[in-house]
Formats: C-alpha cells, structure tokens, sequence
C-alpha cells in the first residue's frame, strides 16, 4: 500500500502560565536546545512525515522562523501559522493550511519525548481506523468526584488511559469535524479527539505511546524531563 501525504502540525502557541516564567514553555533550554526543538526535530526526521505546520504565538511567527526553521534547517516546516484564544482555535488555524487527502498528527510542541517508533504505530493506526490517539494506561487508581469533593465513582482501571499527543487522523474527517466544531463552539473541548467524537460521532482508537512523553506544563514537570534527557 502506498504511503499516504502526512503532515504534522505542531501546537507552539500556548502561553504556558503554569511555569510562571515570562518566557513560553516551548522556548525554555531541555538539556541546551528549547523544549520545541526536540519535537520538531523529531518529525523532522520521519520518513514518514511530509510536510510540518508550526503554530506560534500571535507576533512570534518571525522569532519562530529563525530562531527554530533557519537555525536548525528544519525544512519540512512549510507553514508557521498564528495560534487562537483557545488550542482548538489553533488547531483550526493549522487544519486550514493543511492538504485535504492524507493524514495529519497533531502534537503538543511542549511535549519533546515524541519518537519516530510512536509516529510508527500511529500511522499504522490511523490507517486502519482513521482516527487514533497516543496515550498510556493510567497506573494509580482514579477517583471521580462530585460536586462538593466527595467520590462519586471509581471507574475500572483497566479501562482508563492518560491520552497524550500526536493524535492522527484522516484528513478529511478531521478537517470537517473541526469545521463544525467551529460553527457551534461548543465549549471544554481538550483534545483533538474529543472534536472527532463529539462532532462526528466516530471511534478513536488508542495506540500505545510511552509514560516519558510528557507534557511540560510546570516546573516539576520540566525537572522530570531533564531526568529523562540524562537517562536516569
């Protein structure tokens, strides 16, 4: 079967307040190069990836250009796109510029533990069921709570999994799920396949990503990865 056009779009826009830094989480040094970089570079190097979408944030669409496609000659980045006032909004903006045929990844530029073998089975994935995400099986138990900070719940753990990025999908079906989304703004949306299963009523399957690919949100979070990076 021929290879189907991939393009990875890659979320850069978010203003990160959780780390309380002026600077945005994707720009701060992981082991000498900016959390940013060690996904791009990823997607870089996949075979399988055609053409990449960055989304910076409104005015920093220049910075991003030189300070992450000329530096480091990423040359698969086709497009740097200005980000919105939600994630949702920015993955929308990217979607525009994006091919109708194929299969688009859409990754979290803050999470820089992404690797060629996870891009592997996703595509595999995707191929199969047209709509998948990479997550992990939850390894503590989980609570449900109600109104008032009681449990309400405790769902099986077997069955719950910590969803994580890129989540992949045909182009198209997630093109006119977002398009709808758009014209309803519905609002809580937190990932891109709850846009799929909300808009379009169809299936996500999961696909096993790894417990490293973590997202950089504070500041324990970035020490963890400084951990990962020396291989301890």
């Amino acid at each position: 079967m021929k290879k189907k056009y991939c393009t990875a779009i890659v979320l850069a826009a978010g203003q990160g307040k959780r780390m309380n830094t002026k600077v945005r989480k994707q720009y701060l040094l992981l082991a000498g190069k900016p959390i940013l970089y060690y996904s791009l570079k990823v997607f870089q190097d996949s075979d399988l990836i055609d053409e990449i979408v960055l989304v910076a944030g409104a005015g920093e669409e220049t910075y991003c250009r030189e300070r992450f496609v000329e530096e480091y000659h990423f040359t698969k980045v086709k497009k740097i796109v200005s980000g919105g006032e939600e994630r949702y909004h920015s993955v929308w903006n990217a979607l525009k510029e994006t091919k109708e045929e194929g299969y688009v990844f859409i990754h979290d530029g803050a999470r820089p533990f992404v690797d060629g073998a996870m891009i592997g089975r996703a595509y595999e994935e995707v191929e199969k069921y047209k709509a998948c995400v990479v997550g992990m099986p939850v390894k503590d138990t989980i609570k449900l709570a109600d109104a008032n900070g009681f449990v309400a719940d405790t769902p099986p753990r077997n069955r719950l999994w910590m969803v994580q990025t890129p989540q992949v999908f045909e182009a198209a079906l997630v093109k006119e799920a977002y398009g709808r989304l758009m014209e309803e703004e519905i609002s809580g949306v937190t990932d891109d396949a709850m846009v799929v299963e909300r808009m379009m009523e169809f299936p996500v399957k999961l696909v096993e990503g790894s417990y490293e690919n973590i997202k950089i949100t504070t500041p324990e979070d970035l020490k963890q990865a400084e951990v990962f990076c020396r291989g301890e």
